[in-house]
């Protein structure tokens, strides 16, 4: 494909999108990102990219912390599991999963600890 057709083709679909050729797309995704409210899940998988969770935690599988499928399994989605959990995730913690602890995270906030665990109360979901 020529350059031409390609940027025709490009223009198009910026067109169709919505984006205007003066803005780049990642100005146009953020400024719509922004302007439509973000649900639980979402917000928790913006935080779990923003911090290091997945240097300790995968989805499915385990890896040096349990999987998130695991912690939303082993604890019903409770007003006080809730507390707990964001709690531990603020203090760190050790001996439920084995001898690995659990490194603090100080620096959430405690509704930013409760939205980690909505997300992975969601998880308790089929896939």
């Amino acid at each position: 494909m020529n350059s031409a057709v390609f940027l025709t083709l490009v223009g198009s679909l910026l067109l169709f999108a919505g984006i205007s050729c003066e803005e780049t797309p990642r100005q146009a995704v953020a400024e719509k990102k922004s302007s439509v409210p973000l649900t639980d899940y979402e917000k928790g998988l913006e935080l779990i990219a923003k911090n290091d969770c997945l240097s300790c935690h995968q989805v499915e599988q385990k890896s040096i912390g349990p999987s998130y499928r695991a912690i939303a399994l082993k604890y019903d989605s409770t007003e006080e599991n809730l507390q707990s959990l964001a709690s531990k995730i603020q203090k760190g913690g050790t001996g439920v999963w084995g001898t690995i602890p659990m490194t603090p995270h100080p620096q959430l906030s405690a509704e930013d600890a409760r939205m980690l665990v909505r997300y992975i109360f969601s998880l308790k979901k089929p896939s």
